[in-house]
C-alpha cells in the first residue's frame, strides 16, 4: 500500500507565487502558512485587508496582501487590473487556489444581483481564474465539497430567481459547479496545449468558521456539536488542497480525505459524481457563466 500523502511531501516552493483567495482563516489559511513555511510567496487575497495584515505578520517566510471581493465582478476585475501592472518579474503566479467561500446562508445577492453562494463560490472565480489565467504558470486549484455529491445545476435559473430558495441546495449547486468548473477549464487548457493544470479538492468535514452561519439557531448549534465530535481540523481539511497545489498530478485530479465517507484522513485521489464528469454539462455552464461575468478564455482553442 502507497504512503499516505503528507505535508512533508511538499517541495521547496521557494522561489514560487501562490495567491489564496480567503487567505485570512480556515483552510485558506491553513494553506497559506504551509506554502510560506517551504518558501513560497503567498499572496492573501481577502476582502478584509487590514485582518489580512494581521493574519500575514503571523506567517513565516514571504507574503503579501491583496483585496478582493468575489462577491463583486469590479473588484475581481479591479485585482486583475492591478496584477496586470506589477512588475513583470513579479506578475507570475505559480499557483492559484480558489479557496474563498461561503456556506448554507440565508438568500442574498451579490453586488452583480447572483444568489450569493453560487456568485462567490463560483462566478466570482470563474471570473478572477480567467482575468489571471495568461498569468498562471503551474495549475488552478479549485476547493469543492463533498456536499456535491447532492448538487443539481439549473441553468435555467442559476441565482434562484423563480425557484424557492434551499441554502444547502444553493450550496451543493455551487460545488457541483466547481468541479464542473475545473473540467471544463482542464478540457480547454489541453486543447490550446497549455501546461498549466487545473485541479480540485476537497476537505471533508474540516472544522471552520465557514459552518453555522445559516441563521437558524437549532441548527448552528447542531453544526457546533457535530465539529467538535466529527470534524478534523482546519490543518488536516487543508491537506487535500495542498496536495493538489504541490503534489504532481495530472491536470482534472479531483483530493479529498481518504478516511470512511472521504470526511476524514490523509489525502489521495478521489472520484466524482457522474453529473460532474458531465462533459457537456460542465461546458453549458461554462457559456452561463462567461454571460453572466462578461469572462472567457481559451475559447478559439476550445472550440476546435
Amino acid at each position: 500500500m502507497a504512503t499516505p500523502w503528507t505535508t512533508a511531501q511538499i517541495p521547496d516552493q521557494s522561489g514560487r507565487t501562490v495567491v489564496v483567495t480567503g487567505a485570512t482563516s480556515g483552510l485558506g489559511l491553513e494553506t497559506s502558512r504551509a506554502l510560506a513555511a517551504r518558501g513560497a510567496h503567498v499572496v492573501l487575497a481577502v476582502r478584509d485587508t487590514a485582518k489580512g495584515e494581521r493574519v500575514a505578520a503571523g506567517l513565516p517566510g514571504s507574503s503579501e496582501v491583496q483585496r478582493l471581493d468575489l462577491a463583486d465582478l469590479a473588484s475581481v476585475e479591479a485585482f486583475a487590473q492591478r496584477w496586470s501592472e506589477r512588475p513583470a518579474e513579479r506578475r507570475v503566479i505559480d499557483v492559484l487556489v480558489a479557496n474563498a467561500g461561503i456556506m448554507m446562508v440565508p438568500l442574498s445577492r451579490t453586488a452583480d444581483g447572483f444568489e450569493s453562494q453560487l456568485g462567490t463560490n463560483h462566478l466570482g472565480h470563474h471570473a478572477l481564474v480567467g482575468r489571471l489565467l495568461d498569468h498562471v504558470g503551474d495549475r488552478v486549484v479549485v476547493l469543492s465539497s463533498l456536499v456535491h455529491k447532492a448538487g443539481r445545476i439549473d441553468l435555467d435559473d442559476l441565482s434562484w430567481e423563480r425557484r424557492p430558495y434551499s441554502a444547502t441546495a444553493a450550496y451543493a449547486q455551487s460545488k457541483l459547479a466547481n468541479l464542473l468548473f475545473v473540467l471544463e477549464l482542464q478540457r480547454r487548457l489541453h486543447a490550446a496545449a497549455s501546461p498549466v493544470r487545473a485541479l480540485a479538492a476537497h476537505p471533508g468535514w474540516a472544522a471552520t468558521n465557514l459552518q453555522g452561519r445559516s441563521g437558524n439557531a437549532v441548527a448552528d448549534r447542531l453544526t457546533g456539536v457535530g465539529n467538535r465530535v466529527f470534524a478534523q481540523s482546519a490543518a488536516a481539511g487543508a491537506q487535500p488542497m495542498l496536495m493538489a497545489a504541490t503534489a504532481d498530478l495530472p491536470g482534472g485530479s479531483f483530493t479529498g480525505p481518504s478516511g470512511p465517507g472521504e470526511v476524514r484522513g490523509a489525502p489521495r485521489l478521489v472520484g466524482r459524481t457522474q453529473l460532474a464528469s458531465d462533459l457537456g454539462l460542465a461546458a453549458d455552464l461554462w457559456r452561463a457563466s462567461a454571460v453572466l461575468t462578461g469572462v472567457d478564455v481559451l475559447t478559439e482553442h476550445a472550440a476546435r
